[in-house]
């Protein structure tokens, strides 16, 4: 609120506040410079942080890491594929996605992904038959359709993996995202519903791929003595498989862990923010929000629209800036220099495949974050600004 009363633009990039809990173990450990996950016999606060994270999720085990990008590539290794096997993934998702696959000596294919932000379930059929393997990224926390593809995928026998870094707290048909495949990966990075600044965690039912990502984690020598249970597994891979020191440290987990509790109340907040704002931008004919997927409870910190009879990039360009001018900063995916979420940005890649949907999609596809700390009229403010910035664009 300024001076004179009125309501300024709200401050979106601020991360959610570190919870006064955890205060007083980073002091403890800043005071022992106890920070090693496997300095402690037992309690560690990473211990602890998997065994916390594994109950949310229902899950039997959990790994926590140095980010989702090392979860990403250490389920992949788990899978134990061959070099060059060929892995689909959406081609609407961020760059470390596909990075991941060539760290781990795979060949990601992209596929369509439709204007609803969700793999498009034709192409995904007609390029499953040469795929060893399967990333869903649940990019902004989009789901796909995850009936059709894990039918697809279990008549083939082939694996799914989901990254879920969008995705906490989301559920399909009220099972959680991040556990439908056979590993889900989950980040902690400051823009996600649990800020730890960086971090991530896998979670999996599968003894054998627990037992291997831990193993290439970093649970050099016994230090696989320090996670509970499956210690034939463990036996069987040590010293037979690289070690990719990827492991999470106590300070880490000592952010998150007082950050679990507010999950639910960040996800029925998120979701309240993000539907307050997409019923009033689906009331203008400049605007469509994607509607969720009927088995979908989704867990959005940030919104999604495409731009409607904006036939030019110019055009678009001049929404965001009069967005902009209103103080609201929006990207436009496909049309903000270098973004790392437009696939003929990849590089790394070699030549950008042919991919008319996506490409169509990503340059109206628009992003703003919302928040759980706004208020409902910070929220009103951003959703007239966008209106206001359609309306004087198109007349």
């Amino acid at each position: 609120m300024a001076a004179d009363g009125t309501l300024q633009a709200p401050n979106v990039y601020d991360a959610e506040p570190i919870p006064e809990a955890a205060r007083a173990e980073i002091e403890r450990l800043l005071t022992s410079g106890d920070l090693f996950r496997y300095t402690a016999p037992e309690g560690a606060p990473v211990a602890l942080l998997e065994e916390e994270f594994a109950t949310l999720l229902g899950s039997r085990y959990a790994l926590a890491v140095s980010s989702c990008s090392a979860a990403l590539f250490l389920s992949l290794k788990a899978l134990d594929l061959p070099r060059n096997a060929r892995v689909l993934i959406p081609a609407f998702t961020f760059a470390a996605v596909p990075s991941a696959v060539v760290h781990a000596d795979c060949i990601p294919v992209l596929v369509e992904v439709g204007e609803n932000y969700r793999v498009d379930m034709a192409d995904f059929e007609a390029k499953l038959a040469d795929a060893q393997a399967v990333l869903i990224s649940h990019m902004r926390g989009h789901t796909s359709d995850m009936d059709a593809i894990m039918a697809l995928c279990d008549a083939r026998g082939i694996p799914v993996l989901e990254d879920a870094a969008h995705s906490l707290g989301t559920e399909w048909h009220g099972r959680k995202i991040g556990t439908i495949g056979k590993i889900g990966c989950f980040s902690f990075q400051s823009y996600k519903m649990i800020n730890a600044g960086e971090g991530g965690i896998l979670v999996t039912d599968d003894p054998e791929l627990a037992a291997r990502a831990v193993i290439m984690s970093g649970a050099y020598e016994h230090n696989w003595k320090k996670h509970h249970g499956l210690q034939n597994s463990y036996m069987l891979w040590q010293n037979r498989l690289p070690l990719y020191n990827m492991r999470m440290q106590n300070l880490s987990a000592a952010v998150i862990r007082p950050q679990l509790p507010e999950l639910a109340r960040r996800v029925a907040q998120g979701r309240f923010n993000h539907d307050h704002v997409a019923d009033q931008l689906n009331a203008s004919p400049y605007f469509e929000v994607p509607a969720a997927l009927a088995p979908e409870q989704r867990a959005p910190d940030s919104i999604q629209f495409n731009l409607l009879g904006f036939e030019s990039d110019a055009q678009a360009k001049a929404f965001q800036s009069a967005a902009k001018a209103r103080g609201v900063s929006v990207q436009i995916f496909g049309l903000s220099e270098d973004n790392a979420r437009a696939f003929w940005n990849w590089q790394f890649l070699g030549d950008a495949p042919e991919l008319p949907k996506t490409r169509a999609m990503l340059m109206r596809a628009c992003d703003v974050r919302l928040p759980t700390r706004l208020t409902e009229s910070e929220l009103d403010f951003i959703a007239n600004a966008l209106i206001a910035a359609a309306e004087e664009v198109r007349g």
